[in-house]
């Protein structure tokens, strides 16, 4: 728990409520506000939660003001550009950089737990073939838990910790198939003498009449957007998983729940949004006309993929991911697709642009993570499904972490209500 040597003193009337104030590692202090109800009779009022702290974590720290993200102490930009996904899964779950025998220990598990049970290929065909990709997830997930009754109890640690490893495993998976059924084409087996990433890849770009080999480049581009998506904090998916995981909930039914929630466009779909307007652009000649809407007041257009609604300097990861946009597009080029080209001329524009650089308006990880998304041939269908197989291993992490405080009690927000007081029922004839 963190440190509460200050109190705040607080008057309602002729009431006087001391609340202690919590004193963070790292962060703006904390108003414990939990006794507020019951010694002053009153709720706070606070839409979305951006001002409440909804629980204590050790897992991810985020300053927008700086633009910094730390997973259990470590910059981002450090865990993206030396380590690799799966290093970073065992970092967010168990709270450490692994010694080498437990990196080779956990990757094999990781790796020996990609198979789904043959019977859940039933479920991929039993949707509409213009089932979207997120509507199978988030089914499908959920079915886990009628297939792997093994590691529902969440009140035993290892049936928590085989879940986990599980999920983390079986997403990439079921990511894939989702893609190869919208498609129409045949699923691909996992493969255990690849990597994470480039076993996704395989997955979703190899068929059975020749051989795919996965191009590293294109794989650690892939392995970047895994990790730069881990975790980041307590976000709407993410708080939905806890609030699932409070009520008891059964650890698959939890993360559907997130896969659910990140599916919204205000959320896992920013990327998306980023190409569909780059489409809109269609020319790197239109550029200067979408530049100047941008800077129109009156005009409803947003340049999507730009600044941050968290970042209020600069995105950490966009950088990282930059590098692996230039990688990909150096080596699949963009002379073909007009999007990639007015991408790479957008981004050139408004980075030489007062305007946008003085708003400290720069590209963000999800302007680049679209970009190389689409360059690798992935549809915008598959844009979220990717992001949630990267930022699975966040929610395990959050869902362990909770389940281990003591603390922890069921989700109840109150409400400021506005409608009608008691009133007695009227007859329908009388009406």
């Amino acid at each position: 728990m963190a440190d509460s040597t200050k109190s705040a003193t607080l008057s309602i009337g002729d009431k006087t409520v001391e609340l202690p104030i919590h004193h963070p590692t790292a962060g703006p202090d904390v108003l414990d506000i939990r006794k507020l109800y019951s010694q002053a009779g009153v709720f706070t009022y606070d839409p979305g939660y951006t001002s409440t702290a909804s629980c204590d974590s050790t897992i991810t720290f985020i300053d927008g003001d700086k633009g910094e993200l730390l997973h259990r102490g470590y910059p981002i930009d450090q865990l993206a550009s030396k380590s690799h996904y799966l290093e970073v899964c065992y970092l967010l779950l168990y709270g450490e950089l692994p010694k080498a025998g437990e990196l080779e220990e956990f990757e094999n598990t990781i790796t020996r737990h990609t198979m789904i049970h043959e019977q859940m290929h039933n479920f991929f065909r039993g949707y509409r073939r213009d089932a979207h990709p997120m509507a199978v997830m988030v089914g499908t997930v959920g079915a886990m838990a009628a297939f792997y009754h093994d590691s529902t109890d969440i009140s035993d640690p290892h049936q928590r910790e085989i879940a986990s490893h599980r999920l983390i495993a079986k997403m990439p998976t079921i990511a894939a198939m989702a893609y190869k059924y919208s498609v129409g084409q045949p699923f691909v087996y996992p493969r255990n003498d690849l990597s994470y990433a480039a076993n996704f890849l395989h997955m979703c770009f190899a068929v059975p009449a020749e051989e795919y080999v996965v191009n590293p480049i294109l794989a650690r581009a892939m392995d970047r957007i895994f990790t730069l998506h881990a975790d980041h904090e307590q976000n709407a998916s993410t708080s939905t998983v806890r609030l699932a995981s409070s009520s008891g909930a059964n650890p698959f039914a939890c993360i559907a729940a997130g896969i659910a929630c990140l599916w919204g466009p205000a959320h896992g779909g920013a990327n998306q949004a980023c190409l569909e307007m780059l489409k809109e652009i269609g020319d790197p000649e239109r550029i200067p006309e979408f530049l100047a809407r941008a800077k129109d007041k009156n005009d409803p257009f947003r340049l999507m993929g730009f600044g941050h609604r968290v970042y209020k300097n600069f995105d950490p990861r966009a950088k990282v991911m930059k590098q692996s946009a230039d990688e990909v597009l150096d080596l699949l080029g963009v002379e073909d697709n007009p999007v990639l080209a007015t991408a790479k001329e957008l981004e050139k524009q408004a980075l030489a642009d007062d305007y946008f650089v003085e708003r400290k308006l720069f590209p963000n990880v999800d302007f680049y993570s679209g970009v190389i998304l689409e360059a690798m041939g992935f549809p915008l269908s598959m844009f979220t499904p990717i992001f949630a197989v990267g930022r699975t291993v966040g929610w395990v992490s959050q869902w362990k972490e909770m389940l281990n405080d003591p603390q922890n009690k069921i989700g109840r927000p109150r409400q400021l209500y506005l409608g009608e007081t008691a009133r007695d029922y009227v007859d329908i004839e009388n009406r």
